[in-house]
């Protein structure tokens, strides 16, 4: 018999998909940089202020892949007084910089992968138009017991009128986006032909 040598792949805990081309993950190890390197991310977006470890810094580096720290300048609100866990600016930031397909495929990740990471998909899920429920029952499933309220708040109050789209938006978005607005003028006509 011969030894066949195998590469465990292992995911980092609070891996996930997203959407296709859109990951979301907690902070890396070495025991996942062969799942990761396998992926061929082009960007990873930090969303907590903490500075990745010399050895995740160095994975990115050789596997090309463009680190974008928004969490160094954005991750806390202005006013220490707020209730807002983490800053309109670094969801929105965030947002734009995930749906431009051109930083495709993209990692976005925080310390935890549950609080910043959890706030931002739900703040992308509202945009996508998910119901509110659905968009929590999501966020849970990552955090279990370590949910936030005030994350869930913060989602539900999010202006997505602070989001300036990109130009170049993943497929999936802008068939997303074509067929609420078919469902929307249907309900539309349903109306004006009940009238």
């Amino acid at each position: 018999m011969s030894h066949v040598n195998v590469k465990l792949l292992t995911p980092p805990e609070q891996f996930g998909i997203v959407e296709p081309g859109i990951y979301r993950s907690d902070m890396l190890q070495p025991l996942h940089f062969p799942f990761i390197k396998h992926i061929n991310f082009k960007t990873v977006v930090m969303l907590s202020p903490e500075i990745p470890n010399r050895v995740t810094s160095n994975l990115m580096e050789e596997g090309g892949m463009k680190l974008v720290h928004l969490g160094m300048a954005t991750w806390k609100p202005t006013q220490p007084s707020t209730w807002r866990p983490v800053s309109e600016e670094l969801i929105k930031e965030g947002l734009e910089l995930i749906l431009n397909s051109d930083t495709h495929p993209v990692l976005i990740m925080c310390t935890s992968g549950i609080h910043e990471t959890g706030t931002l998909v739900g703040c992308l899920r509202k945009l996508e138009g998910w119901n509110f429920s659905s968009i929590i029952t999501e966020y849970r499933a990552y955090a279990g017991t370590k949910a936030r309220y005030v994350n869930e708040q913060f989602i539900e109050l999010f202006d997505l009128d602070l989001v300036t789209l990109p130009v170049s938006l993943p497929n999936w978005l802008i068939d997303q986006q074509d067929m609420l607005a078919e469902e929307q003028a249907e309900q539309e006509a349903k109306l004006l032909t009940q009238n």
